[in-house]
C-alpha cells in the first residue's frame, strides 16, 4: 500500500490546477496574436521586451515574498488572480480592422472572370500588402456555378495569377492571404496595445507566480528535499497537458472557420481552473522559516563564485533555446498545416502536442529528475540537456507535417525541458542561503525566462522573419549543441569539481574562493555534507 504524504498534497494539487489554468492559453498566446493581425517580427519584438520586464519583476517578487513572511500566502494569491484576470481579458481584445481572409474551392475560370469583369474588385484595407497562397483542392467537386460571389472575386482580385492557371485550368483551389505590415498603422491600433498591455501583465503574473510555486515548493519540502522536487511538479505537466489537450479540442469543435477560430472556451476552461487554484492555494501550510538579515547581501554573495557565475549564463543559455520552441513552435506548426491542409483541425494537433510534451517526457522525467541529479551531478546534467535540445530543434526543423511534431515532443520534452528545469531550480534551492529561496528563485528564473527568453524571442522573430521556420529551428540546434559542448568542457577542463548531492547543502571546498565572507560566515555550508 502506497502511504500518501497528507503534507504534500495541497502543493500537488496547487502544480496542477495552477498549471492547468494556463494550459488552455498559454501555448496559443502567440497564435492567437497572429489571429488579431500581428505580425511575426512583432510578436518576436514584444516577446523579447517581455522577459526583460520578468528580469526584474521575478526577484522583486521574490524579495517580497522573503522579506513579508507572514503575508506571502496572501501575496502569493493575488499574483494568480492577476494572471488569470489579464489573460482571461484577452478574450475581449478586437481583432485588428485588417485580418488574414481565404476561399476555399475557386477555379481558374471563375478567377478569369473575376479579373474580366473588375466589377468586385475590392479596395485593399488602408493600402496594405498581402502575402497570398495557394494549393490545390483535391476534393473539389464541379458544381454548377451561376453566380460569382464577391468574397471569391475580391480574394482573387488580390493574387497575383498569371501562373496559376496556364497550365492546369480544370484545378479548383485554395487560397490564403494574410496582410504584410509595411507601415506603423498596427502600432495605432487598440489591437495592439491592449494585447501587448494584457501579455505583458498576464505573463508578468504567471512568471513571478511559476518561480513563488517553486520556492514555496521546496520550503514545504523543507532543507535537503530538492531531490523531491520534481514529484510534486510533475503533477503540473498533467493538468497543463490535459487541460491543452481539451483545450485544443473545443476550440476546434466551437470554431465554424479554419482562419478564425473561436478561444472563448479555452478562457472558460483557464476561468475554471484559476478559481480552483485559489480555492487550494488557501489550504498551503506554508512553514516559518529563518529570515535573513539581509536579503540582497546573502544572495549577491553568492555571485563571487565562479561555479555560480557558469550556472547563470548557461541557465540564460538555456533560456534562449527554450523560449524559441515555446514563442515560435506552433507558429511553425501552423505553417506546416497551411502547407499540407490541416488547418480544419490545427487546434487539435496542438493539443495533442502539448498533451504528449507534458503527459509523456514531462511526466517521467520530473518524477526520476531527482534520482538523475543524485547519480549524475547537476552540472552533467545540464550537458545532457543540452544535447537533447539539439536533438529536439535539429528534429522540429525537419518536420514536413504538424504530425511529425508529436513523436518529437513525446520522446525529447522530457530529456530536454524537465530535466533542465529541474536542475536549475534545485540548484538554486541548494545553493540559496537560509530566508533567500524566494529571492535565489527569482533571479535564477529571470535570468532562465527572463534574460534568456528576451535574447531568444527577439533572435528567433527576426530569425524566423529572414529564414522561415526550417532553417531558424536549424540554426537553434546548433546553439544548443554547441552550449552542451562548452558547459561540458567547462567543468571538465576548467571547475573540474562535479556538484554531486550527497547531503543537505552545496558546499564549496576551502580552496574555492577563500575570501568569500560568506563561506566564512558558514551560511551556504551550514548543516552540510556535500561537496561539489
Amino acid at each position: 500500500m502506497v502511504e500518501v504524504n497528507r503534507k504534500l498534497l495541497p502543493v500537488k494539487a496547487h502544480f496542477f490546477f495552477f498549471m492547468a489554468s494556463m494550459g488552455p492559453i498559454l501555448p496559443f498566446t502567440i497564435v492567437f496574436g497572429k489571429q488579431l493581425g500581428i505580425s511575426e517580427i512583432v510578436m518576436g519584438t514584444v516577446s523579447a521586451v517581455l522577459p526583460l520586464l520578468f528580469l526584474v519583476a521575478k526577484p522583486a517578487f521574490g524579495y517580497l515574498a522573503d522579506y513579508f513572511q507572514r503575508q506571502r500566502k496572501l501575496l502569493f494569491m493575488s499574483v494568480i488572480c492577476i494572471m488569470c484576470g489579464a489573460h482571461i481579458l484577452l478574450y475581449f481584445v478586437p481583432a485588428a480592422p485588417i485580418r488574414p481572409f481565404s476561399v476555399n474551392d475557386i477555379t481558374c475560370e471563375e478567377i478569369n472572370s473575376c479579373h474580366k469583369k473588375g466589377n468586385y474588385t475590392v479596395r485593399e484595407e488602408n493600402s496594405m500588402l498581402y502575402n497570398c497562397t495557394w494549393s490545390a483542392n483535391t476534393k473539389h467537386i464541379q458544381v454548377e456555378r451561376n453566380i460569382l460571389t464577391p468574397e471569391k472575386c475580391s480574394i482573387a482580385s488580390k493574387v497575383n495569377v498569371s501562373d496559376l492557371c496556364q497550365n492546369n485550368t480544370s484545378n479548383a483551389y485554395d487560397i490564403m492571404c494574410e496582410p504584410v505590415h509595411t507601415d506603423p498603422y498596427l502600432y495605432s491600433t487598440v489591437t495592439f496595445w491592449s494585447f501587448v498591455i494584457l501579455m505583458a501583465i498576464g505573463s508578468i503574473g504567471y512568471n513571478v507566480a511559476n518561480s513563488i510555486s517553486d520556492a514555496i515548493c521546496f520550503d514545504v519540502l523543507g532543507e535537503g528535499g530538492e531531490m523531491g522536487y520534481g514529484r510534486q511538479r510533475v503533477f503540473g505537466a498533467i493538468g497543463f497537458g490535459l487541460s491543452a489537450l481539451l483545450a485544443g479540442y473545443v476550440i476546434d469543435l466551437f470554431s465554424t472557420d479554419d482562419s478564425m477560430k473561436n478561444y472563448a472556451p479555452a478562457f472558460i476552461l483557464t476561468l475554471a481552473f484559476g478559481l480552483l487554484d485559489i480555492f487550494t492555494c488557501t489550504r498551503l501550510k506554508l512553514p516559518k522559516l529563518p529570515k535573513s538579515e539581509s536579503i540582497l547581501g546573502d544572495v549577491a554573495s553568492l555571485l563571487k563564485h565562479r561555479h555560480i557565475v557558469v550556472f547563470l549564463i548557461f541557465a540564460t543559455f538555456a533560456g534562449i533555446c527554450d523560449s524559441f520552441i515555446i514563442y515560435f513552435m506552433f507558429w511553425y506548426l501552423e505553417d506546416l498545416a497551411m502547407a499540407s491542409g490541416a488547418m480544419s483541425h490545427v487546434k487539435l494537433i496542438e493539443g495533442l502536442v502539448i498533451a504528449a510534451e507534458t503527459l509523456g517526457g514531462e511526466v517521467i522525467f520530473f518524477s526520476y529528475a531527482g534520482k538523475m541529479i543524485e547519480k549524475l551531478g547537476y552540472e552533467h546534467c545540464l550537458s545532457l540537456s543540452f544535447v537533447f535540445y539539439a536533438l529536439r530543434l535539429g528534429l522540429i526543423s525537419l518536420a514536413n507535417n504538424p504530425w511529425w511534431l508529436l513523436p518529437t515532443e513525446f520522446f525529447l520534452q522530457g530529456p530536454s525541458f524537465a530535466l533542465c528545469y529541474t536542475t536549475i531550480v534545485a540548484y538554486a534551492s541548494a545553493v540559496a542561503p537560509p530566508g533567500t529561496s524566494a529571492t535565489m528563485q527569482g533571479l535564477v528564473a529571470g535570468m532562465d525566462d527572463g534574460f534568456g527568453y528576451a535574447i531568444g524571442s527577439l533572435a528567433g522573430g527576426v530569425l524566423y522573419q529572414w529564414f522561415g521556420g526550417s532553417w531558424s529551428f536549424l540554426m537553434y540546434s546548433g546553439l544548443a549543441l554547441a552550449c552542451a559542448v562548452a558547459h561540458f568542457a567547462l567543468h571538465i577542463f576548467f571547475l573540474k569539481v562535479p556538484s554531486k548531492p550527497t547531503g543537505k547543502k552545496i558546499h564549496f571546498p576551502n580552496w574555492f574562493n577563500k575570501a568569500s565572507k560568506l563561506l566564512d560566515n558558514g551560511r551556504l555550508c551550514s548543516h552540510s555534507s556535500r561537496h561539489m
